[in-house]
């Protein structure tokens, strides 16, 4: 069954909502908050480093569908202490000409850290996919962003030859934007395998940090790593940032898990220890 038959024979979007809230409690960081409305879920909570409250974030259904939306708001107390990851890479279908999307709205008050650390986005042939994400924090509030996009899947020789990636990350400190990155790619443009885009490369690995600058010899020690593909770092006036473009999710994960434990002793005061969720 194909065209507008096959699109109308489709069920309706899912659409999915998870809110978090954290408080400090002593010397731990505890869930304050948790509600749910559709299929997303908290699989796991554990304590990390001096206390850090550590959550695996679970999309039941494993993949998303054309129309479905995520969405997730979380509410960081002062001197809370967070790490979010995932089980698993979501996997975003063909969607048959609908739009997925997942939207983040994330408030990090003073005092706090925040780690969004969820595994790839893996776009199949087809897929059109927003994504957005906003983190607003307050006075000395810091936060460590990591992301991974696949576009298609490269292991198993699946091209990304029709859809699109959008992406809007923003990040602001007490009202004013210090970070601001809009991705508009489709398919078959240009920037896919333009030199100054993508070069061909079909894998984005994204870290962002903002907090106090990097010292230098940690950002000397970031771009001193050898990598399956290539990558860069830049102290900017209020985040710091490293980027990664190759043809393997495993590798683009392998360099940020890696940045991560250069940088943890400069970001959160203590050796970096990995949730027990990656190596499972």
């Amino acid at each position: 069954m194909t065209g507008p038959l096959a699109c109308d024979a489709l069920p309706s979007s899912w659409e999915a909502l998870l809110e978090l809230g954290y408080a400090r409690d002593g010397d731990r960081t505890v869930p304050s908050r948790r509600r749910h409305q559709g299929p997303l879920r908290v699989l796991r909570h554990s304590f990390g480093e001096r206390g850090a409250c550590e959550h695996v974030l679970v999309h039941p259904p494993g993949g998303v569908a054309g129309g479905d939306r995520l969405r997730f708001s979380i509410d960081l107390g002062e001197r809370s202490d967070v790490l979010l990851t995932t089980i698993g890479a979501a996997k975003w279908y063909n969607g048959f000409g609908r739009t997925a999307g997942q939207h983040v709205l994330a408030t990090v008050a003073n005092g706090a850290r925040l780690a969004w650390l969820p595994l790839e986005n893996i776009l199949f042939d087809g897929a059109r996919v927003e994504l957005r994400a906003r983190f607003a924090l307050t006075g000395d509030a810091t936060l460590f962003y990591g992301d991974v996009v696949c576009l298609g899947r490269p292991a198993c020789g699946e091209d990304f030859a029709s859809g699109h990636w959008r992406q809007c990350t923003e990040i602001e400190r007490d009202g004013r934007l210090i970070w601001c990155e809009h991705v508009v790619m489709p398919a078959a443009g240009a920037l896919a395998t333009a030199p100054a885009g993508l070069g061909g490369r079909r894998v984005v690995g994204t870290v962002v940090y903002a907090g106090p600058a990097v010292p230098t010899p940690l950002h000397a020690a970031v771009l001193a790593l050898n990598v399956d593909g290539m990558a860069a770092a830049a102290q900017l006036p209020d985040v710091w940032l490293a980027r990664f473009v190759g043809d393997s999710s495993e590798a683009a994960q392998h360099w940020l898990r890696t940045v991560r434990s250069l940088l943890h002793p400069h970001t959160h005061g203590c050796e970096a220890r990995d949730p027990r969720i990656w190596v499972t």
